[in-house]
This record gives structure tokens, C-alpha cells and sequence, in this order.
């Protein structure tokens, strides 16, 4: 399909199940994607990223609505892309590939009905009349809650609603891949977890290898088998999503997934080793890395105790073994999910209850002493 396409509207036919592989390097502009990929029959993929990291460059060149500089494209053992430098290039056109694209705007056409919107991909695919499509396209609408709206027409219908129908007719095409860029971005919150349901059942239902573009931790955790950072068109960690998201290994990936990440470098203190970071702060840390090693330290804000005051000088550490203890100043203060989430000297959250927030003084500037049992933190070597 086309970019200017609805979502299952080319006609795709249903595609055979197989892993999705890729290997592409594109060059626009500022943006330099260095990427490779694999998303197994009936599993998920979530790409995360921040603004202008490639995630629609990478699903555009999946749905082969952007030719890479150099690199292969594959569904199972068909060859969709395959670009050499200096050679002969082979690239299967969009509306050929069975590669289902669902965009973040719900691109449906504008003069047929919701049912007639679906029922055009389910014929899309091939040996089914238009009695049966329709039918089957009223089971899609009343699986995305849309039953009662099937003779409404795009104008009548909201985004979300639109975004319901383009998600029907993308899932009703059956294509061999499916791409997925926002498409949840829309939904209210009971809507969203409802879909998720809806697109995993399909996903492991008919083995489709699908692709999600999000920057919602909740996508990945709740429906992703596999999560893949993208900064900068570089892939910087990749794995399970609770692996990734509570143990991570870049600042990006720390902020989406709500977790403390310092980087810095192992070093020898009186009372035990610390991880001395860039800016000097000095946390002490379990006694897993030599001195001189570049580490990265997670720990959930929740981990962290918190008292008011202290005579030492923020950044200092002490405390008995199997305890972090370390001074910091409140630096910024935000609602949190259980009450106050605050940050501290060295970027450092602290998640703080309402119980507790009487005994504290959360000034902006403060004194505060930091305590993180050793059991709660996790030290890595630094990639």
C-alpha cells in the first residue's frame, strides 16, 4: 500500500506467516539509521525512542515506502528489499509486499461506511464474496466496540472511532507483517487496553510477525514480546520489555520506563565501593565491579528512603555495609503515582507518600539523606 492508503486497503492478500528480518542503513538529512531486526510468527515488537531517533523511518522502509542506502528486507524466505551500495537494487512495491501499515492518522476512505471501509480489506485478500466480507467485517467492528456504528461514515465517527476502524481493517487484511506506528495514541485508556487484547489474540492467532512504534511504556510492557531502543538511528539495548524497562542501560529508556540509571566509574571509598558519576556525585554501591570499571547503577524511585536533612555535603556517602546512604538536595518536584515523586542532586527520583510527606522538608534546595538497600540496586558494566 501507498502512504496516501488506508491501513488493509491495497490489495495485499493474506501473507504467509514467517519472521520479519531486516538490515538497513538510510541516510536523511541529520538522521543516520543503522538498524537490524527480527520479529519472529506471532510475536510483537515494540520500537521505542524519543523524537527523530528513525522508528517511521525504519516502519517506512519495512512497508517499502522508502528505499535504504544499503541493506535487506525479508518476510520469511521472500526477498521484499534488497539494496547494495554500487549494485542492483530489488524492491518490492508496497501494495505487493502483504505488509499491512497502520499509520498515526487514521486514514479510511472517506465515502464508504465503517462496515464497507472493513468488509474492502477482507475482499482485499482474496476468495470471499461480498456477503460474507460484510459479515465478517461486523464481527471486526464489534470486536474494536464499534458494532452499533457500522453505517456511519468517517465524518460522523471521531478520531478514536476512525483510528478503531483503521485498526479493524489492518487486522481483517491479514497480511504477513503488520506495522503499527501510534496506534493507540488516540484511545482513552479502557479503549487502548481493550485493543491490545484485540491485536495480540489476532497477532497469535494467524502467526503475523507485527511491528509497534509507541513512546507509551505500557504498550511494551502489556503486549510487546521483544523491545527495541532506537536514539539516534542507533539500536542501544534490545530485549524483553520488564528486562529492558527496569533495568536499563540508557538514560532514554530510564525516563520512559520511571527508573534511576547512574553511569560513572567503580571506585574504592572507605566504607566500600561507590559509583562516581560525571557531575561527582559518589553513591555507594554493591561490591560486584572492580575499581576503575565504567558501570551503570538502576534502582526504582520507590527503593529509595528519605529523611530530611544531614551535616554532610550532598554527593558525600556513608552508612553500614548493605546500605547506600548519600546526601542530595530537591532539585524539582512532580505528582507521582502514589503520591510525590521527587528529583534530587545527581537526577536521582525518590517517590515519597503522602504519609510521609509532613516529616519531610521538600523545598526546592533542601538537605535530604538518601538510603537504597544494596539488595535493591543492580550493578552493571557499562556498554
Amino acid at each position: 500500500m501507498s502512504g496516501g492508503e488506508p491501513a488493509g486497503a491495497a490489495g495485499q492478500g493474506t501473507g504467509t506467516p514467517g519472521a520479519v528480518t531486516a538490515d538497513v542503513r538510510v541516510r536523511r538529512g541529520v538522521l543516520a539509521l543503522d538498524a537490524t531486526l527480527r520479529v519472529e510468527p506471532g510475536t510483537v515488537v515494540a520500537v521505542l525512542g524519543p523524537n527523530g531517533a528513525g522508528k517511521s523511518t525504519l516502519l517506512d522502509v519495512l512497508a517499502g515506502l522508502l528505499v535504504p542506502d544499503d541493506g535487506t528486507v525479508r518476510t520469511g524466505e521472500r526477498v521484499l528489499t534488497d539494496v547494495r551500495a554500487g549494485g542492483r537494487a530489488t524492491v518490492v512495491r508496497p501494495e505487493r509486499r502483504s505488509v499491512g501499515l497502520l499509520g498515526q492518522d487514521p486514514l479510511v476512505f472517506p465515502h464508504l461506511t465503517a462496515r464497507e471501509n472493513v468488509a474492502f480489506a477482507v475482499r482485499a485478500r482474496g476468495g470471499t464474496n461480498a456477503r460474507a466480507a460484510r459479515t465478517e467485517a461486523d464481527d471486526w467492528l464489534a470486536r474494536v466496540d464499534l458494532g452499533g456504528l457500522a453505517d456511519r461514515r468517517p465524518a460522523a465517527l471521531s478520531g478514536g472511532q476512525r483510528q478503531r476502524v483503521a485498526l479493524a481493517r489492518a487486522l481483517a487484511a491479514r497480511p504477513a507483517a503488520l506495522l503499527l506506528d501510534e496506534p493507540f495514541a488516540q484511545l482513552d485508556v479502557r479503549t487502548a487496553a481493550a485493543l491490545r487484547d484485540v491485536v495480540r489474540q489476532q497477532v497469535r492467532a494467524t502467526g503475523t510477525a507485527a511491528v509497534l512504534v509507541t513512546h507509551d511504556a505500557l504498550d511494551a510492557l502489556t503486549l510487546a514480546d521483544e523491545v527495541l531502543v532506537l536514539v539516534d538511528g542507533t539500536v542501544v539495548e534490545r530485549g524483553r520489555p520488564v528486562d529492558v524497562l527496569s533495568d536499563p542501560a540508557h538514560p532514554f529508556t530510564a525516563a520512559l520506563g520511571g527508573t534511576n540509571l547512574l553511569l560513572g566509574t567503580v571506585a574504592d571509598d572507605a566504607r566500600g565501593p561507590v559509583l562516581v558519576t560525571a557531575d561527582g556525585l559518589r553513591v555507594p554501591c554493591p561490591p560486584a565491579l572492580a575499581a576503575g570499571t565504567p558501570a551503570r547503577l538502576t534502582f526504582a524511585p520507590s527503593a529509595v528512603e528519605v529523611r530530611s536533612g544531614g551535616e554532610q555535603a550532598p554527593g558525600s556517602s556513608g552508612g553500614p555495609a548493605g546500605t547506600a546512604r548519600w546526601f542530595a538536595r530537591v532539585v524539582d518536584l512532580e505528582p507521582g503515582t502514589t503520591g510525590v515523586r521527587v528529583r534530587t542532586t545527581g537526577d536521582v527520583l525518590v517517590d515519597v507518600r503522602p504519609a510521609d510527606l509532613a516529616a519531610l522538608d521538600l523545598r526546592l534546595g533542601a538537605p535530604l539523606a538518601l538510603a537504597v538497600p544494596h539488595t535493591q540496586q543492580r550493578l552493571r558494566p557499562r556498554r
